[in-house]
């Protein structure tokens, strides 16, 4: 376990060193890494730290951008900056919880599908085929509406509806891994399934498992805000840029504010995530030539 830890290490050490050489990927890892610290740190940080739990200012209702008030304010007087970063946490959050769960769940199933039977590995199959039948959207739409709006139930939802895909993506790394010479070889000295996963399938397997995971933590934040537009995304007092767009589109014409700035920081976020993730993918295949 101590050499998988340190093993990682060392790629994930290679990675951020060709990461700093690449600029759009260094910077898109630092525009991430200020959105997190950011939000984090926002409510001990900005002088309108109340306005995150719901407080209102009915004096400055509806200010445009100015230097009191950078990102504006919205019809409760609330100041944009603070709450639109203050919901980057959230937005975030979602990101990393639905990748993390989908891997999770998705990526033991599709190694163990690898490495077991043609008969198991044909039901379990089937059953994935099962869920991916569903339109993207149609399990987040059904369980947040059975379970209720949540930011938990959001991440549940998006996360029960992509897993398959890395059920697939890791069945495929271990069936061309437990090809392979030594790993046969390692087959017939009488090696279980769970030690040709952990020493041979995992190590060697998972870069492209990390690549969609980093594209796909983008896609979640905009999943999760078009859950929010219909009413089925995360609740007061988890905002997330999504319920910003939503609760702020009525005024769009007369206060652009609210939801051009959190609009903003969706598209760079996604467009952060991609960039890094197509730079993993590069550092991938240079890596196999």
């Amino acid at each position: 376990m101590l050499l998988l830890i340190l093993e990682f290490a060392i790629k994930v050490k290679s990675f951020f060193q060709k990461l700093i050489l690449r600029k759009s990927a260094f910077l898109a890892f630092l525009f991430l890494l200020g959105i997190f610290l950011l939000s984090v740190f926002i409510p001990f940080l900005s002088p309108y730290y109340e306005d995150i739990y719901g407080a209102v200012h009915f004096k400055a209702a509806g200010q445009p951008p100015s230097f009191s008030h950078w990102f504006g304010t919205d019809t409760a007087g609330r100041d944009m900056f603070t709450i639109t970063i203050r919901a980057g946490f959230y937005s975030l959050k979602i990101a990393f919880g639905v990748v993390f769960l989908s891997v999770l769940v998705g990526s033991p199933i599709g190694m163990f599908c690898g490495v077991a039977s043609k008969r198991i590995d044909e039901i379990i199959m089937r059953i994935t085929d099962g869920f991916l039948a569903f339109p993207p959207l149609i399990l987040p739409l059904v369980i947040t509406a059975v379970l209720g709006p949540s930011l938990n139930n959001v991440v549940l939802g998006i996360s029960a509806s992509w897993f398959p895909w890395y059920v697939r993506i890791a069945r495929s790394q271990a069936l061309i891994i437990s090809s392979l010479d030594y790993v046969l070889i390692s087959k017939n000295m009488g090696a279980s399934n769970f030690h040709i996963i952990k020493n041979h399938i995992l190590p060697n397997g998972f870069n492209p498992i990390l690549t969609q995971a980093t594209i796909d933590a983008g896609y979640a934040i905009l999943t999760a805000a078009g859950l929010s537009f219909i009413g089925l995304g995360a609740q007061h007092p988890d905002v997330e840029w999504g319920l910003l767009i939503t609760q702020s589109r009525a005024q769009f014409l007369n206060h652009w504010w609210e939801v051009f700035f959190p609009g903003i920081f969706i598209c760079l976020t996604v467009v952060s995530f991609n960039i890094i993730g197509d730079q993993f993918r590069n550092f991938t295949e240079e890596k196999i030539r």
